[in-house]
Order: structure tokens, then sequence, then C-alpha cells
């Protein structure tokens, strides 16, 4: 009974018609075509060498194996996942800087990179599209369906990272009044479940919504991925548009613990609750 309020609210939002954006809006080169070269140049290599240079995440008690940093080792499918969901940051030029995580990125026109660190804000309001981009550019990639879900259950392949037992608390979700709700009023019109209400950054800003990475220490495995159920739903690499795990309101409707599949939009699609994580074969 514990999620009983929340049924209305999340099928009404679920049926609202989605429409895609690739969230990268098209420009027009103003300079010559050698002047353009020059600079796509010039852009590509500082590009490279800040993604050749070590982000700074803090250490963690997991081994990471033959992994990257921020990443751990999923040894029953040869591949590593990113221990916390991603963040966000824009080449703006000249390096990578950090980019709100309670903004859309349909303005990002210079690339972007996905981070993982503990105890920050993860990106939501990013759509599948955008999060694979994010991926690549880390030198990383989307994770499928399978491989989130096996990281999600862990080694002992439980229903729940945790275990196979539904523990209240141990994951962010379950939140009793649905955000959107709380922003605009109990007696808001539909209105409120379009694309524009729901990318407000003013919703992950309220309390008891999105937790920092990490914060929910009981919601991982012994392989060490947390927030897999709960916080955010995270896309996966289908292109015909799937996430999983769930977010902080609600993390059983669509299925239980790290079943919970969300196919209802298209690739190009975000709101507030969309998020993402990468995965990496090691050796690629």
């Amino acid at each position: 009974m514990r999620r009983v309020a929340l049924a209305v609210p999340l099928v009404l939002a679920l049926a609202v018609a989605c429409s895609g954006s690739d969230g990268m809006p098209g420009g027009s080169d103003s300079g010559s075509p050698s002047d353009a070269t020059v600079e796509a140049s010039a852009l590509d290599a500082g590009m490279d060498a800040a993604l050749d240079a070590p982000m700074d995440v803090s250490t963690d008690p997991f081994p990471s194996g033959p992994c990257p940093e921020g990443m751990t080792y999923v040894e029953a499918g040869g591949f590593c996942v990113d221990r916390w969901e991603a963040q966000v940051e824009v080449w703006n030029g000249t390096a990578f800087e950090p980019h709100s995580p309670y903004e859309t990125l349909d303005s990002a026109s210079g690339g972007y990179r996905a981070v993982t660190r503990p105890s920050v804000p993860p990106q939501g309001y990013i759509s599948g599209e955008q999060a694979l981009e994010a991926c690549l550019t880390a030198g990383k990639r989307l994770c499928s369906v399978d491989e989130y879900r096996m990281a999600c259950r862990g080694p002992s392949d439980t229903i729940y990272p945790y275990g196979a037992d539904y523990q209240a608390g141990a994951c962010n979700e379950g939140r009793p009044v649905h955000p959107l709700l709380e922003l605009y009023g109990d007696d808001a019109g539909p209105e409120i479940w379009d694309s524009v209400h729901m990318n407000n950054p003013a919703i992950n800003q309220l309390p008891d919504t999105l937790a920092p990475t990490g914060q929910y220490s009981a919601c991982t495995n012994a392989y060490g991925a947390f927030d897999m159920v709960g916080n955010l739903h995270e896309w996966v690499d289908d292109p015909a548009g799937t996430f999983l795990g769930g977010f902080y309101v609600d993390a059983e409707i669509n299925g239980s613990g790290c079943s919970y599949t969300t196919t209802a939009h298209q690739f190009g699609y975000h709101d507030y609750s969309t998020g993402f994580r990468c995965c990496l074969t090691p050796g690629d």
C-alpha cells in the first residue's frame, strides 16, 4: 500500500505523448571553409588533451580490477560499469567544465562527456541520445539492458541490489508526494505533464528528491555500483528508448527493483527523472 497514492499521477505522466529531440541544435559556419577546418582541428586537439587528463575521482573501497577509476568490474559479464550515476561536463572551447545537473543539455553545442563521482548530484534532464554521446566522448558506452541488470542484481543475482527482499529506505524511491504536484499544486491541470513543465530545473532541487550519488549506502551490492534502483531512471543502449531502475518517486510500478523497465519514451526524450551511467569493455 506504500505507493497507491502515486499511481494516478504516474499513469498520467506515462500517458503523455513523447516526442524525440536530438538535443543538439544546428549551427552555421560564418568563416571560410579553411577557417572552419583550422578551428575544428584545434577544438579536437584540445578536447583530446582534456580527455587524456586524469579526472578527479574520489578513492572508493571496491577494487576496480581492469576498469578505469570510478568504475567497477562485473566479472560475470566481463565489463566495467560506473559506480555512480553520471554527471556531465561540457566543452567550453578550451576545457571541460561542470554542467548543472538541473539543466538540460539542449543548448550544449560544444560537446560534453560523462564523469562519475560520489557525493554529487547526478545529471537529470538528459535524453538517451545525449547520454550516449556523453558516454562515447568519455571513451565509454551506454550499458545494455542485460549489463545494467547484471550489475544491479549483483553476484548473488537478487531482485534488489541489496538482496532478495524489499527494504524500505535502502534506495532513494517511494517519495510520497509527486514533485510536480508539490511544485505546481494539486489542482494543476494536465499541462504540467508537458515537456516544458517536466524539465523545470526546480523539480530536482525540491527537498527529498534527487540525492547525491552514493548517499544511499545500502543501495548497492558486492560489485559496488550505487543507486541502480531509484534516484534517477537510467538510459540504456536501446535506440527505441528504454530506461531502467525507477526513480525517487517510484521503483515498482514498472517492475520491482532491478527489473524496473520503462519503454514509453523515445530515445530523444528527457525530463527531470532521466539520468544515466556508462559501461566499458576492458581493452576496447
